[in-house]
């Protein structure tokens, strides 16, 4: 499946415009838990975007504060949810929310996701690889945060509710389905 997102109203990107979108497979494994991919592809050279060099991978706090990539899973007619930060470095996220924005706890995750960028030049991607409940049809949302080096920040998603700032948690954002 891909999907196309779009920047916050009061939040967009610097000129020339370019279009950003996630490509989805959600494959069954044998058992309890599928492999989730996605990519994250952005249509602007990667060298316009404020990237933290790549490194080896570690669980980071606060990666929305630059170029990040981020999942929402939730279970329909569920409250609690799950966010997944994927950081072009590498480097990543992954919370358990109660309800919206309350009760925040990080995710007990048993395997890290695997992150990977690729630069094409004029275009680049970031992909992650997460492991899900099989058995669950997830409500998605997706969504990006990125910052350029003339100090431009857009927020994009799926989906945005209505208001004067990007909320990336807004049940309104949950869009997409994942069988």
């Amino acid at each position: 499946m891909q999907f196309k997102l779009v920047p916050h109203p009061a939040t967009p990107p610097a000129k020339p415009a370019f279009d950003l979108w996630v490509s989805v497979d959600h494959a069954a494994s044998l058992g309890p838990v599928a492999t989730t991919n996605m990519w994250f592809g952005v249509g602007a050279p990667a060298e316009r975007f404020v990237i933290p060099e790549l490194s080896e991978p570690w669980r980071a706090e606060e990666l929305w504060r630059t170029t990040c990539f981020e999942a929402f899973f939730r279970a329909p007619g569920e409250d609690r949810y799950r966010e997944w930060n994927f950081g072009p470095s590498g480097n990543w996220a992954s919370y358990d929310f109660a309800r919206y924005r309350e009760g925040m706890t990080q995710a007990d995750v048993e395997s890290p996701p695997y992150i990977r960028m690729e630069d094409n030049f004029t275009w680049w991607t970031v992909g992650a690889t997460i492991a899900v409940d099989a058995e669950t049809q997830w409500q998605l949302g997706l969504s990006a945060v990125l910052e350029e080096r003339d100090g431009t920040k857009s927020y994009w998603a799926l989906a945005h509710p209505a208001g004067e700032k990007p909320d990336f948690h807004a049940p309104d954002c949950f869009v997409a389905r994942l069988a």
